[in-house]
């Protein structure tokens, strides 16, 4: 496979005003934000023609007839989603030729069709194929084509049976029982994997949009990461940040960057935080429906993150008791540590996902393995 990254470019632009918006993503409403703010800092752009970028893709070129067939003419009954980009439905193709089939047979595919009038733009339908054309990971979604024809613009992604994260933390309904204990750590564990690739890859890829509804679920509840369309290049050389315009959602955006523009792989971290947050305490990060006090995740959980005592308080009731405390302590204590206010004190992904690797054992084994070390240093002191 051909590495086809853009390159960088040098571009000045005087502070602007920050705006915000709002669209529909799952079953609720997201606030999100916008602001051309920059600093005279190199930004990353994508100068490459839109013809460059497909031509490095590894993905298929869809007909807008095979994807309206595939989806059996975009059927109402086959919408699997909205969002602020339009409309994803269910579809069918076969496993190898990727032709469209029948319904129920081959291949099950997601199919995310351009809204024209959507606040989600040409711009990142373009980025979700510069970056899923090119890297693979078992925690990526796998973007199987698009379709680009006339004014159509669609993007073919591998079918995630179980949905969102979002939609099972948070939707009250008979078709999303509430996640146990493992089954969080182990979305946590799968996402972080995810952010550690893009992080660690020769792309150096700053994913800018992490939370709890562009992580899918398969049928085995493995996590994996969607919606690239504001994902950009990190920092290269010795450059330390990339500046660009503030783009993402509120609630989950790390501090430093809503304030200064500034996006480095620890702007991830903070945002991988405030989801670990939600999977504890099964809250969303702004919700102005909790009492006052309560409307911002972060700021009324950091007080008990680090407090044994006083853990249980933000604890998912839905979990009714069914993890162990110090696992409980041990993920609060993860997220204490990503959502620091210094973003240098925050660990990097390699880091989260050694540690989440940790709470995947039995408190038993984890217990056992501290002994025996324990053990082990005592012999050796004893020794010397």
């Amino acid at each position: 496979m051909g590495i086809c990254w853009s390159d960088r470019s040098k571009s000045l632009s005087p502070p602007k005003g920050l705006t915000r918006f709002k669209s529909k993503r799952g079953d609720g409403e997201h606030s999100h934000i916008s602001s051309s703010k920059v600093s005279s800092a190199s930004i990353p752009v994508t100068p490459r023609s839109e013809d460059e970028i497909l031509q490095c893709s590894n993905l298929k070129n869809f007909s807008f007839n095979e994807l309206r067939t595939a989806t059996r003419n975009f059927r109402p009954d086959s919408v699997v989603g909205e969002g602020g980009f339009g409309s994803v439905f269910k579809g069918w193709i076969d496993e190898h030729s990727l032709t469209p089939t029948k319904a129920g047979t081959g291949l099950v595919i997601a199919v995310k069709r351009l809204n024209r009038d959507g606040v989600q733009g040409h711009k990142e339908w373009l980025a979700e194929i510069n970056y899923l054309g090119q890297l693979s990971h078992p925690n990526l979604v796998k973007l199987i084509g698009y379709c680009f024809e006339d004014d159509h613009r669609l993007l073919v992604y591998e079918f995630m049976q179980k949905g969102s994260a979002e939609n099972h933390l948070f939707r009250r309904s008979s078709h999303f029982r509430p996640l146990s204990w493992n089954v969080r750590m182990k979305i946590a564990l799968d996402a972080a994997r995810g952010l550690a690739f893009l992080h660690n890859s020769d792309a150096k890829v700053i994913y800018r949009d992490f939370k709890t509804s562009n992580i899918l679920l398969d049928a085995n509840y493995d996590a994996k990461l969607s919606d690239f369309g504001l994902a950009r290049d990190g920092p290269i050389g010795d450059q330390s940040h990339v500046s660009t315009k503030i783009m993402g959602t509120h609630g989950y955006a790390a501090p430093e960057y809503l304030a200064t523009g500034h996006l480095t792989a620890k702007s991830d971290v903070y945002s991988f935080g405030v989801v670990l947050l939600e999977l504890l305490s099964g809250r969303r990060a702004l919700d102005k429906n909790r009492p006052t006090g309560e409307h911002n995740l972060v700021d009324w959980a950091k007080p008990y993150l680090i407090n044994k005592h006083k853990i249980r308080r933000i604890m998912d009731n839905r979990l009714e008791g069914h993890y162990g405390l110090g696992q409980a302590q041990r993920a609060a204590n993860l997220a204490f540590l990503c959502l620091a206010t210094d973003p240098k004190y925050r660990p990097t992904m390699n880091e989260v996902v050694t540690s989440l690797e940790q709470l995947q054992k039995p408190s038993e084994v984890l217990r056992s393995e501290r002994e025996g070390h324990n053990g082990q240093s005592n012999g050796r002191t004893k020794k010397t």
